[in-house]
């Protein structure tokens, strides 16, 4: 049975080759866990292989589904982005990211061969990966003076919550994810706390 208050994301980045007829599809698979991450990816990517003709990608972020892309990079419409963002799907992967980067070999593969050229070198990138599930978790921004910090970090350990962001001055702000299947709980504990606030935020950092 599948738990409703987790999802499934990969633990490793990863690559995938795949050749055909003189083009080379090289794949580049990330965790992510949000669209900053993709950008930074992609101008790495692009530093790295100046010559590539094409850059596509796809990608999908949290767990409504709402959040994902697929990029074809000027490929034909449909022929890359979505077979690499199918592939992540079909894995029942979020917050994952997949580059393929394309060197042209001089032969026209046509929209099928493009098709499965992409979608093959991107299953290579995923399919030997650790998997790691991980919390749904609600993100909220939590504000207090210097002396709570204490028992602000003592409650978000006890929470199992990711510290995303964090500037602990005199006044002290914290973004943090909480697992949702907990969240109530310990937001109410985080406000009982004197001069601490509370606000849900969709900022990871």
């Amino acid at each position: 049975m599948t738990d409703t208050n987790k999802y499934t994301t990969i633990a490793a980045t990863g690559t995938g080759d795949f050749r055909d007829r003189g083009s080379k599809f090289l794949a580049y698979a990330y965790p992510i866990v949000s669209p900053a991450d993709v950008k930074e990816k992609l101008q790495v990517l692009k530093k790295e292989h100046p010559k590539a003709v094409h850059h596509c990608y796809a990608y999908r972020i949290g767990t409504d589904g709402i959040q994902y892309r697929a990029v074809d990079d000027g490929e034909p419409s449909g022929s890359a982005g979505k077979p690499i963002l199918g592939q992540i799907d079909s894995m029942g992967l979020t917050n994952v990211l997949v580059v393929v980067v394309r060197y042209f070999g001089g032969t026209l593969l046509g929209v099928p061969g493009l098709i499965n050229a992409y979608k093959t070198a991107t299953a290579l990138s995923l399919e030997h990966l650790p998997k790691t599930e991980k919390w749904i978790e609600n993100i909220y921004e939590i504000n207090f003076d210097y002396p709570a910090m204490g028992e602000v970090l003592y409650l978000l350990k006890q929470a199992e919550a990711t510290i995303y962001k964090q500037d602990l001055q005199l006044f002290c702000v914290i973004n943090a994810g909480i697992p949702r299947k907990q969240s109530d709980t310990y937001v109410q504990r985080l406000s009982e706390i004197r001069g601490v606030v509370v606000k849900a935020s969709t900022e990871l950092g």
